[in-house]
């Protein structure tokens, strides 16, 4: 699996470089956000522009993180460029929980303003 890791602040950001967000990497990425929340973050970015398809399991894999910061009284945000993502999510009725953004530069600056 293909992803970086980046803790700028008190915002980590995890952008995942892979095509699917499915079963097939989902155990791996809920591995890896378990170990991104443990750092001192006051938001986690998870950037999914490269994501073309997601399913329930990545799905399963978005809310743990929303969980794991909402139990901290942290925020979390989607960067959805593609759109695949944040389809899912408002098929789910998630999108007033979750918020989701075009590109990595506008998630940081909503995040910031709040």
């Amino acid at each position: 699996m293909n992803y970086t890791v980046t803790v700028e602040d008190s915002i980590g950001i995890f952008s995942l470089h892979e095509d699917r967000l499915d079963s097939t990497n989902t155990s791996q990425v809920k591995a890896e956000l378990l170990l991104v929340s443990q750092n001192d973050i006051d938001v986690l970015i998870l950037d999914l522009s490269n994501v073309n398809f997601c399913d329930s399991s990545g799905l399963g894999a978005i809310l743990l993180a929303q969980r794991i910061m909402n139990e901290r009284n942290n925020d979390i945000a989607i960067v959805d460029g593609i759109g695949k993502v944040r389809s899912l999510l408002e098929i789910a009725q998630l999108t007033s929980i979750i918020p989701s953004f075009a590109s990595l530069e506008e998630a940081r600056a909503a995040v910031v303003d709040d």
